[in-house]
């Protein structure tokens, strides 16, 4: 264990400590070590995490301010603030990274690779808050394994998390606030498993995909995403959505009105546009305004599908799930697809 202050870090909230953490790291990386950061505010610009080392901290950070350890950028012009480029099986853990909104697409954590390579990069980032980017809270590009667990990635003015690779382990998360997608990936994505994660009021919906395929998505709470909770589209070159499970997640004030959606049909919980080979079942859907009964109700719509093939959407429950209508069949399916069992009503918004 190696204290950054012991290399000359102050936690003042004034003294520019990245050169005193970088020593620590590098130090750390000869024995494959860890790193600690004691409770303070320490400034920095872009930290260079190494292989098989350890960056933690004392998580104390609540829901709405930084605490504990925090790490806070004083770098307007930092392409990141922790870099775990090539830092193959490395692990942060207990911090707060704080953004304060410098600059212009500067991401909290961030990994960016040329190409995928030989090696899995497996980092895990556990505990951790990471807020108020100006790019993503967290961007991992062409990354291959990882963890993200019991972390607050929030008010980040890109994506709550960017995913560009495979195999990933999601669980028991906050995505709160950020402006685009709580969760979103683009480009090629697979193998994830997203679990126990609270989504909500993100900007651009809560989870975004793209084009992916083999993942399961369980038991997550996604609340007042600007467009659909969970959107699964087509990727580049027509690549369909497929192999995915979607069951025993909770979906609810969908479609928030404050926020600028791309397109009329994004106004929904569940938005399906070229899947295959996807099970969607045993979710429950509801409609709702802002906290404390204000603004406006939405979805005007539940579930939005179309050019579907060999998939199932059965057995969820919308009881006053929409504004307008339950279930919107833009048509365009293949073969195997069964519609059934979707029980629910529409909700006069001049009732409630």
């Amino acid at each position: 264990m190696l204290d950054i202050c012991d290399f000359g870090a102050v936690g003042d909230g004034k003294t520019d400590c990245t050169e005193a953490i970088q020593k620590a790291i590098d130090r750390a990386e000869a024995d494959k070590g860890t790193v600690v950061a004691p409770e303070g505010v320490f400034l920095v610009s872009t930290i260079r995490l190494r292989p098989q080392v350890g960056l933690m901290g004392y998580p104390t950070w609540s829901y709405r301010s930084s605490g504990g350890s925090v790490l806070k950028l004083a770098d307007p012009s930092a392409k990141c603030l922790i870099d775990l480029t090539g830092a193959f099986g490395a692990k942060v853990q207990g911090l707060c990274l704080d953004g304060g909104g410098l600059g212009e697409g500067v991401h909290g954590i961030l990994v960016d690779k040329p190409d995928y390579g030989q090696q899995e990069d497996t980092p895990l980032i556990d505990g951790c808050q990471v807020g108020w980017f100006s790019g993503d809270g967290i961007r991992l590009w062409r990354i291959w394994c990882f963890s993200l667990r019991h972390c607050m990635i929030c008010y980040n003015h890109g994506e709550g998390v960017r995913v560009r690779g495979w195999d990933g382990f999601i669980l028991d998360n906050w995505f709160s606030g950020n402006r685009r997608a709580g969760f979103g990936a683009y480009e090629e994505n697979a193998s994830i498993t997203m679990t126990g994660n609270r989504i909500e009021w993100n900007g651009r919906g809560g989870i975004v995909i793209h084009g992916g395929s083999h993942y399961n998505l369980t038991g997550n709470y996604i609340d007042r995403s600007g467009g659909p909770a969970i959107a699964l589209l087509s990727g580049p070159g027509d690549d369909r959505c497929h192999t995915f499970t979607v069951t025993g997640n909770v979906l609810y004030r969908s479609g928030a009105p404050n926020w600028r959606r791309l397109d009329e049909n994004e106004d929904c919980h569940l938005l399906l546009d070229g899947a295959s080979n996807t099970v969607v079942s045993g979710n429950s859907l509801r409609a709702g305004r802002d906290d404390g009964g204000k603004g406006e109700w939405s979805p005007a719509k539940a579930i939005v599908f179309r050019n579907l093939r060999h998939c199932i959407l059965k057995d969820n429950v919308m009881e006053k799930a929409a504004t307008r209508e339950l279930l919107i069949d833009l048509g365009g399916h293949g073969e195997g697809v069964v519609m059934k069992d979707n029980v629910g009503s529409v909700i006069d918004p001049a009732e409630g």
